[in-house]
């Protein structure tokens, strides 16, 4: 018997009806006998019914129903694959159910049809997914001896006319074999290799339909491939910077730049500011042309930008922490490319809408509107020892003039002991206990100009009790490194996030904001439409300026990622 495709099924005459309902399993499907229907009408309702439940518990694959739009006369290729083939591929392979049913799916779709291979040899799609596949290999220095043997059989498929007449074995495993490479491409270059809750990221990992994908590159035929990649535009400007620092490394020029001098200024003159100079133009921050060994006006130009990449105080002065930044190897900055590329495959899509985002090593608030920047702010997160949460939800409530209710961990680490030395603590720091849990006390701080939370809070509902706010301690935020909280995260002008949540709210003037956030009694006020917040953690990306940004590795997760996704080239060492 052949496939579904084309068969030509033979009656089986002097055949019981459970034989025929039990079927023919071979290669792991349950064929049901063409030559069972001039039975159905001989049997009663009741048997019927229990024969067919008895071949639904054989039945372990689900069964696609064919797709009879595709026929001889507009078929796009007579390259045809016999189901039994591509179950025998299947077996081969050790397919897991959900990828068997997805190469079943996409084949079903297309009534068995060919889709990289045609009469004449590779099909355009195919040929733009041998190059991408390539460029993907060579950006992510991810590669396969299999990868390997597939790009060996594409190139010779490429390199010469090829005419084909059938679809021989040889060919029909290629075909599929091509398929399910692409569906294995889809998850590592556009979904991410790793699993993100491991690596203490908890946004929503984003999801990708593999088929849907592959049936639009086969019908564009691999054209408007800009448009067609699911990434965003900071994956597109950081990929395109990870392949400039591939030449870089390739110079093999990266020598540690000695500072001499504590800081240089403007006017100096020695050897170490021409070393400066070509580092900073392998950043993009100087003319590569402009090598001399004086401190002149563009040089102090392209240090405040270089400082700005670094999250640096743009002073226009070169110091230690400056050339700290500069000698770091071109080999860990493209690492540092790798992990950030590899967090962006994980993000969800970019709402239309407004959102607010959080980059917790870059100290900063963004505010989002049809996709361009409408605000941002400096921030202070959680010290290393309370880290602020990778997560995301959507902001409902402002509230002006909170309470804090503090945390039971700090009411036991830092309040009793206070409470036992000092019996008037609690009204010291305009705090009052409002019941008990547990043994422990229920504590909170009172609205007020010294309230931990400042005058307003943001709440977007999660289980580890992180929230942006207000803070009395103003003179923070001109630290450049901000991780001095218990985990929540704190806003450099919170009046002007509360005002423009609320600009929706005619009645919530300036003035309004302004009493309710000086109120002596808590002021909760629901948004009209919940607006998403991602709290994400990212040491790498493109600006909206085109600059190339690098930050600190404040909680160690870039090297937890670097211990998974660099194994096997430390193991070479």
């Amino acid at each position: 018997m052949t496939g579904y495709r084309g068969s030509q099924h033979k009656t089986i005459s002097g055949t019981s009806p459970q034989k025929i309902y039990t079927g023919i399993r071979k290669s792991g499907i349950l064929i049901i006998l063409s030559s069972m229907n001039r039975y159905i009408k001989t049997l009663s309702p009741k048997i019927i019914l229990l024969l067919l439940l008895f071949a639904g518990c054989r039945q372990k694959e689900v069964k696609v129903e064919r797709d009879l739009t595709i026929t001889p006369k507009n078929a796009v290729t007579k390259l045809l694959i016999d189901s039994l083939q591509m179950e025998k591929y299947i077996s081969t392979q050790g397919l897991e159910d959900s990828s068997a049913n997805r190469l079943r799916n996409f084949y079903n779709s297309r009534n068995f049809q060919f889709a990289w291979l045609a009469e004449n040899g590779l099909a355009e799609q195919a040929k733009v997914f041998y190059e991408l596949d390539k460029n993907y290999i060579s950006a992510s220095r991810d590669s396969t001896d299999a990868d390997q043997a597939l790009h060996r059989q594409l190139g010779t498929l490429i390199s010469k006319d090829t005419l084909i007449r059938s679809a021989s074995a040889e060919l029909v495993n290629l075909e599929l074999s091509l398929t399910q490479h692409f569906f294995n491409f889809v998850t590592y270059a556009y979904a991410g290799k790793l699993d993100p809750a491991a690596l203490q990221w908890y946004i929503p990992r984003r999801k990708l339909d593999a088929v849907a994908l592959l049936d639009s590159l086969v019908a564009k035929k691999g054209t408007s491939l800009e448009n067609w990649e699911p990434v965003n535009l900071y994956y597109k400007t950081l990929n395109k910077e990870l392949l400039r620092w591939y030449g870089i490394r390739q110079r093999g020029s990266w020598e540690k730049i000695s500072p001499g001098k504590t800081k240089y200024i403007a006017g100096d003159t020695c050897m170490v500011i021409s070393r400066i100079k070509q580092r900073l133009a392998d950043f993009g921050d100087l003319d590569p042309a402009d090598s001399t060994p004086v401190f002149n006006e563009a040089l102090g130009l392209a240090v405040k930008k270089a400082q700005k990449q670094f999250g640096l105080t743009e002073s226009g002065r070169i110091d230690r922490t400056l050339i700290a930044a500069l000698n770091i190897p071109a080999e860990l900055r493209i690492r540092q490319l790798l992990i950030n590329l590899e967090r962006m495959k994980w993000t969800p899509s970019i709402p239309e809408s407004k959102f607010i985002l959080v980059n917790i090593p870059e100290y900063k608030l963004h505010v989002f509107e049809s996709g361009k920047e409408v605000l941002n702010m400096g921030i202070v997160v959680g010290k290393a020892a309370n880290k602020t949460v990778i997560f995301s939800n959507e902001l409902k409530n402002i509230v002006f003039s909170p309470y804090w209710n503090i945390p039971p961990s700090i009411v036991r680490a830092e309040i009793l002991p206070e409470m036992r030395k000092n019996k008037y603590y609690l009204a010291e720091k305009n705090m009052e206990q409002y019941g008990t849990s547990e043994g422990l006390p229920l504590i909170r701080q009172k609205p007020g100009n010294t309230n931990s939370l400042g005058r307003v809070k943001f709440l977007f509902p999660n289980s580890y009790n992180i929230y942006l706010h207000d803070t009395p301690a103003k003179s923070l935020f001109a630290e450049e490194k901000r991780a001095f909280s218990h985990g929540c995260i704190r806003l450099a002008q919170p009046k002007k996030l509360a005002g423009y949540l609320l600009a929706d709210r005619s009645e919530w003037t300036g003035k309004k904001i302004d009493r309710a956030m000086n109120s002596k009694t808590e002021i909760w006020v629901n948004m009209k439409q919940p607006v998403p917040v991602f709290i994400t953690y990212f040491t790498s990306w493109v600006d909206k300026d085109g600059l190339l940004n690098f930050r600190e590795d404040l909680y160690g997760h870039d090297q937890a990622m670097a211990r998974q996704m660099f194994k096997s080239e430390e193991s070479k060492k």
